[in-house]
């Protein structure tokens, strides 16, 4: 294992930043995962209005889930996500970043 990935298994394994979740693929089953979760607001530019938003983005290991797609569910405790859009990995390949929307 690489420096890199041993900081990242350190950051999701921390219990101040990482938590338990539940990855639904939209074709059936369910897994553990811990995830990262970041929920900011987003300022998107639309001609000459500017529109505010509330987002709540996941980080999830490459090791843990290997091809999330749109329409897979995340599972946090009581609340359900829907990943949005293509989901997208970090410059070393080890973390996907997933948008998402309630159900």
């Amino acid at each position: 294992m690489g420096a890199f990935a041993a900081a990242i298994d350190a950051l999701f394994t921390d219990p101040n930043l990482g938590r338990n979740a539940t990855y639904e693929p939209a074709d059936g089953g369910s897994f553990p995962v811990r995830v990262i979760s970041r929920r900011g607001d987003a300022i998107t530019e639309f001609g000459e209005a500017r529109l505010w938003s509330e987002t709540t983005r996941f980080d999830v290991r490459v090791s843990e889930v290997v091809a999330p797609r749109p329409g897979d569910r995340l599972v946090l405790g009581t609340e359900t996500f829907v990943v949005q859009g293509e989901p997208v990995r970090d410059g070393e390949r080890l973390v996907w970043t997933l948008d998402t929307s309630p159900p």
